[in-house]
């Protein structure tokens, strides 16, 4: 489901280390050089490069990055890119508390519990939890311990079995019992951690169509949604995305960016050659 196009010969990585280090030499970054390497890497490539990079010339690659190019969007796009999986993910969770402030009850909790990761479902605990997230909304308990409980420790299967119960007990998705207040940030953050449990591919899609289709397009977004996505599900969000608006999802990209930012978004998205 990955849309991450790798040569099938990766040259080495001091090879790679090199060019990225002529890349920064001379009086501009050669940003088309340091998106024909990092953007046909794997993350434990990308990690390497980082090490290798480090131990030869002293620097981390990410600091370089930030004094050589451009404030701009490519070159977000490729630090969010090089950046170990673990490590954006930090990174962006970090971003968002200090822009969802009011939201941080729920936020800590997604980034940092346990959650199981199984396909196992215990009904009886679906039925008790759907009655109980039910309970809470109808209070407007919203942020309550139980309701935030139950969507940072459930695994998705877990999870759909609950939703799929408070349906059936009660004739509403729960998204729809939370639009009480559509200003509220906290609700509108709850319904969107929902929809990414329950169907990320189709959330994400849904996404990228807001942050293209509009007048300006909302680059955070599409940055993150493709920086985080490339490696995991891009393929099937591409189709989804093309279903929903008649248009490839490359197509839309190269009609509202241009430049290295527009080359780094292909890149990811498998549009061209590795």
């Amino acid at each position: 489901m990955s849309t991450l196009c790798v040569p099938s010969q990766v040259p080495s990585v001091a090879e790679d280390c090199e060019l990225l280090r002529k890349a920064f030499a001379g009086w501009g970054t050669n940003e088309g050089l340091i998106i024909s390497i990092l953007g046909h890497r794997n993350a434990p490539q990308r990690k390497l490069i980082r090490q290798v990079y480090a131990e030869t010339y002293g620097e981390d690659l990410l600091k370089v990055l930030d004094r050589n190019c451009q404030v701009t969007l490519s070159q977000r796009v490729v630090k969010l890119w090089t950046l170990d999986p673990a490590e954006r993910d930090a990174f962006l969770a970090n971003e968002a508390i200090k822009k969802w402030t009011s939201s941080n009850q729920l936020l800590v909790p997604l980034v940092s519990s346990y959650r199981y990761g199984g396909d196992d479902v215990n009904l009886t605990l679906a039925k008790t939890e759907a009655k109980l997230l039910h309970q809470k909304i109808s209070e407007k308990a919203y942020s309550c311990d139980d309701v935030i409980r139950i969507l940072t420790t459930r695994s998705k299967a877990q999870i759909n079995a609950t939703l799929n119960q408070y349906k059936n007990e009660f004739g509403n998705d729960i998204n729809k019992n939370l639009k009480a207040d559509p200003k509220d940030e906290f609700l509108a953050l709850l319904r969107a951690t929902i929809k990414c449990l329950v169907c990320p591919e189709k959330y994400f899609a849904k996404v990228l169509r807001l942050s293209i289709n509009k007048l300006g397009t909302e680059e955070g977004a599409l940055t993150r949604v493709v920086a985080t996505r490339a490696e995991v599900d891009m393929k099937v969000i591409k189709d989804l995305y093309q279903k929903r608006n008649s248009v490839p999802l490359d197509q839309a990209i190269a009609k509202d960016t241009h430049g290295d930012y527009e080359k780094m978004l292909l890149t990811l998205i498998g549009h061209g050659p590795a």
